[in-house]
């Protein structure tokens, strides 16, 4: 399949702009063809109107006929074969192996909606009968349900080129809700974008699926997405990416005369606590693990473990020296793009600016190409609460260590954490029940505790959480992962005294569906 570089507008191709650009190989350096066009305002206009037209359709689809769509994407996916995990490798450095999981990733998650949307049970199906006698006033018959919001704006995150992009997961999320999307292409991978998009529309045509169910612009500017958010016609916005860029959104989504939602995951430091007994026991194993995680993917992962708080023993300097030999020895990686690199480094420098910040490890850094150097930092527990920069995300192979004066100490430095996407506990069974107050307080500044584990590695699930209080994302009652994503594009729709004949299947009385449905306060079929 060639790429073109146009923007796709419905099931249509185009190029209004003269403004194009081109990405490059983060690995050599090399400028990749083709050209790509800047969306223009009319185009994504054009795009949004109908998405637009083809929502009133798409949004009455059956889940079945939404489920084959999904799987027919999937089908989509796989059929670029090769071409598509080569183009990811030019364009994002990754190895062909992180790739191919990758693409396994997304096929396996357009399939787990599929089955959610095949099962129907996900709609929140709510029944309270009527009671014509009740006194002092009759009962009204009242049924509500989950319904799709509308048009809604995804933006493609630079760290995962196919699972938390075209068809990634606030992609599905949309569509297996009944929404039609709009997508916004990360200008790092516009090619790999290119391609998923073409299976998308590919897929859109053989099932059936209006024109307008799935379009998408190029762009490097801010101006694209701006424009996006800004359309009166869009009913939400999902996106995974920096802080700043995040809630630039979001301001401007409220900045609107009707605001929407913004779904923004804006990264996280993922805080470790290694608590005294576990470290004693299982320190060197523990350094090793933790040094594998926080270099995986060239730190390249919002979930990379950049914060690790080191309760008092007599071990802790033994630990952190064991931790720094690991990344001592771990050679810089190829990043994703010259800017994620200049703001990786800038972010070192800064910490280490900070008066009572070390450098304690520094990876070895040889290498061509866009690359990464891994970096162990320390710092006291006491300087971690007067610096609250110290918090801060530096997205790449580097973590900062804390080192605490007593358990109320470690507990302190907990409460005063703001939110993160993941924390995890490392202890002994004697441990956690000693600690088992810090549980408590991590679960009220995150979306996941994990215990003895490492935050690298998001399980794709209906269980899975993805998200955790501000600044992490705008939303902290979401995640991007996982089902119950589908519910950041629904609102729920109430149906007061409505005759059988004009209810939606999932709430007339034979339930044909055969879904669980709340009725009168009971979870029945």
């Amino acid at each position: 399949m060639e790429l073109t570089g146009k923007n796709m507008i419905g099931n249509k191709l185009s190029n209004e702009s003269n403004a194009t650009f081109f990405c490059e190989n983060p690995a050599t350096g090399k400028k990749l063809e083709p050209a790509f066009y800047e969306a223009s305002p009319n185009e994504i206009n054009e795009a949004i109107e109908k998405a637009n037209h083809a929502f009133q359709q798409y949004r009455n689809k059956t889940g079945k006929e939404k489920a084959e769509f999904l799987e027919a994407i999937a089908d989509e996916i796989l059929a670029l074969n090769d071409q598509l995990i080569v183009r990811a490798m030019e364009e994002s450095g990754l190895p062909e192996a992180r790739l191919t999981g990758e693409r396994g990733r997304t096929v396996g998650q357009l399939k787990l909606f599929a089955q959610l949307l095949r099962e129907g049970s996900w709609v929140d199906a709510r029944i309270d009968t009527a009671d014509p006698d009740r006194k002092p006033l009759p009962k009204p018959d009242i049924r509500s349900m989950q319904k799709a919001l509308g048009p809604v704006g995804v933006f493609g995150a630079s760290n995962f080129p196919l699972a938390f992009s075209v068809a990634g997961g606030d992609t599905v999320a949309a569509l297996a809700a009944g929404c039609t999307v709009i997508f916004k292409a990360h200008p790092a991978h516009p090619g790999t974008s290119e391609l998923v998009g073409l299976a998308i529309q590919n897929a859109v045509r053989k099932t059936g699926m209006p024109e307008g169910t799935f379009s998408m612009v190029q762009g490097r500017s801010t101006d694209v997405g701006m424009t996006i958010v800004r359309h009166p016609l869009i009913k939400a916005i999902g996106f995974t990416g920096s802080y700043y860029g995040g809630k630039a959104l979001f301001d401007e989504a409220n900045k609107r005369p009707s605001p929407i939602p913004v779904y923004a995951e804006m990264g996280s430091t993922n805080p470790v606590f290694i608590l005294p007994r576990i470290l004693n026991e299982k320190g060197e194993k523990i350094a090793q693990e933790l040094a594998a995680s926080v270099t995986l993917g060239v730190g390249q992962f919002c979930t990379n473990p950049g914060l690790v708080f080191i309760g008092q023993t007599e071990n802790e300097s033994k630990f952190i020296d064991q931790l720094s030999r690991q990344v001592n020895e771990i050679n810089a990686g190829v990043m994703l793009t010259s800017g994620i690199q200049n703001n990786y480094q800038k972010g070192i420098e800064k910490l280490s600016s900070i008066d009572g910040v070390s450098i304690l490890a520094k990876g070895k850094s040889d290498g061509e190409g866009v690359r990464g150097t891994p970096h162990v930092l320390h710092a006291t527990a006491a300087l971690f609460q007067q610096r609250h920069e110290l918090e801060e995300e530096v997205f790449g192979p580097s973590t900062l260590t804390v080192t605490a004066d007593s358990k109320e100490e470690l507990l302190q430095v907990a409460k005063q954490l703001s939110g993160h996407l993941t924390a995890t506990i490392q202890g002994t069974e004697e441990d956690l029940n000693e600690y088992a107050e810090l549980v408590t307080i991590l679960e009220q500044k995150v979306g996941r505790v994990l215990i003895n584990g490492y935050p690298t590695g998001v399980e794709v699930c209906h269980a899975m959480v993805h998200g955790g209080p501000f600044p992490a994302t705008t939303d902290s009652r979401t995640t991007s992962v996982g089902t119950l994503a589908i519910h950041r594009f629904t609102r729920p729709v109430c149906y007061q005294d409505f005759p059988q004949s004009l209810l939606p299947a999932e709430l007339k009385d034979d339930n044909s569906l055969s879904i669980w449905r709340l009725v009168n306060g009971e979870r029945k079929k």
